[in-house]
């Protein structure tokens, strides 16, 4: 702009150009001191897997612990009025038997659905003919006990007999299908190991049978036979004797039973013989050692045992 007429114009001083460029400067605050730099969010960690922060548990906002009934899957208190637990809802009443709540097998055997399952427990799905397999394995237990209780009087009588001391149990009377002169049936029960019976005929006496009756029903464990003319060794081979026998024993009730006896060539044998309320024993020869054109079979003794303190003849 002009200056105006009539008037000078002044030269600007120094200082009045140092205040107007100071003036058009932005001013800068002084440089105060550092702060601290502010901490990571993250932590530092080695490179490779990093390490997982473990969960922490935190008690629900609120709850307080109560004086009644402590729950025994959870150890939670609750209130005395409470029948199931206010955390797990278990119920107070039932409690976890075994370790980690598994009740043993013979409370699970009659659980089946009620049985209160953990998670990795549960059935698993029975496809095809899987279910059988249950149906079969009651069946057989069934079985068993069934023949279990049928059977145990008789194996209760087994046990007895096996452990019982034994007795000489005699016959009264004596029959044989045929005897040689001065050789009959008696002779067998005599006892007396040199004198025997014999059918009088040569040959294996196949067929050729002696019986032994009994006045009064008797019990009988076992059976002591001498096959051949006497008991001593050196005379065995004078007559053929019997190998294989049949005992046909006749009870009280009339029923009569058939068991087969297989001997050896020893002088005196002993074979169990069990039987009850017997009124008749009859042996029958079936085959014998040593049968020659010139021989005939032969017994020399026959022996009955039974229990001590039954009937007996001696």
């Amino acid at each position: 702009m002009p200056a105006p007429r009539g008037t000078t114009e002044r030269p600007p001083r120094d200082d009045d150009a140092a205040a107007r460029a100071r003036a058009l400067v932005v001013p800068v605050a002084e440089p105060g001191p550092r702060a601290p730099a502010a901490p990571d969010p993250v932590a530092p960690v080695l490179p490779g897997r990093p390490n997982t922060a473990r969960p922490q548990v935190r008690r629900p906002a609120g709850e307080v612990e109560e004086s009644g009934a402590v729950c025994p899957w959870c150890s939670t208190g609750n209130r005395p009025d409470r029948h199931f637990c206010r955390r797990c809802a278990m119920s107070l009443a039932d409690e976890p038997d075994g370790p980690g709540g598994r009740r043993p097998w013979w409370r699970r055997l009659f659980a089946g659905r009620n049985e209160v399952r953990w998670a990795g427990e549960r059935p698993r799905l029975r496809r095809g003919l899987a279910w059988l397999l249950p149906v079969i394995g009651w069946g057989l237990v069934a079985a068993l006990v069934i023949t279990a209780v049928f059977m145990a009087p008789a194996a209760i009588q087994a046990v007895k007999d096996h452990f019982a001391k034994r007795a000489p149990v005699s016959p009264d009377t004596y029959a044989a299908s045929r005897s040689y002169a001065d050789n009959g049936p008696e002779l067998a029960f005599d006892k007396f190991s040199n004198t025997f019976w014999g059918p009088g005929i040569t040959g294996d006496g196949a067929g050729e049978w002696i019986e032994a009756r009994f006045g009064q029903p008797v019990d009988t464990l076992d059976v002591l036979i001498t096959p051949g003319v006497s008991a001593r060794s050196n005379e065995l081979a004078k007559s053929a004797r019997p190998s294989r026998v049949e005992a046909l024993i006749t009870t009280a009730d009339g029923k009569k039973e058939t068991r087969t006896l297989t001997l050896d060539q020893d002088a005196r044998q002993q074979r169990p013989l069990r039987a009850r309320d017997v009124v008749s024993v009859r042996f029958t020869v079936v085959s014998s050692f040593g049968a020659g054109a010139d021989k005939q079979v032969a017994i020399a003794e026959i022996e009955f045992f039974g229990p001590s303190g039954s009937y007996s003849r001696r």
